[in-house]
């Protein structure tokens, strides 16, 4: 059975996942390491998990807990490495499909903007999400739930 794991501290897109998740019948995980509240939706099928603080906490726990039948999202590249390693699904906020051919780079380029952090550039932080983001990932969600339904 597919379920919707949420990277959920930062996500800024869980609304969405519950309302798609509800029509499709599926179960969300929203995990989180309770540093900042999140509130609990009213849907029956979301499960609030809130694992220990610290650094990969609630990336572990997604890690460690999703399949190959499942779906992440998060804004994390290394959690959607880890999702991709294990032949899950994983989604960015705005829609990103995250796939073996693209994680690669998109790694090399978190390092390379960590790195330049180090040295003192200012790299700035993602756009804020507009209302064609949200579009693009409710597409992008569907699609990919739909391809995680018939496989």
């Amino acid at each position: 059975m597919t379920e919707i794991y949420v990277d959920g501290d930062a996500c800024p897109v869980k609304d969405e996942v519950y309302r798609v998740a509800e029509r499709l019948k599926l179960g969300v995980f929203v995990v989180s390491n309770g540093s900042r509240p999140i509130r609990p939706p009213r849907f029956g099928n979301v499960r609030m998990i809130t694992v220990d603080e610290g650094a990969d906490k609630a990336d572990d726990w997604i890690a460690d807990n999703i399949t190959a039948a499942d779906v992440c999202v998060t804004s994390d590249i290394p959690l959607a490495s880890r999702c991709l390693a294990k032949n899950a699904r994983a989604l960015s906020p705005y829609g990103k499909l995250w796939t073996p051919d693209n994680i690669g780079n998109a790694l090399a380029g978190r390092e390379i903007g960590r790195h330049l952090r180090e040295i003192g550039a200012t790299t700035g932080g993602p756009a804020p999400l507009t209302k064609a983001d949200r579009s693009k990932f409710l597409s992008a969600l569907d699609t990919m739930l739909q391809a995680a339904l018939r496989s």
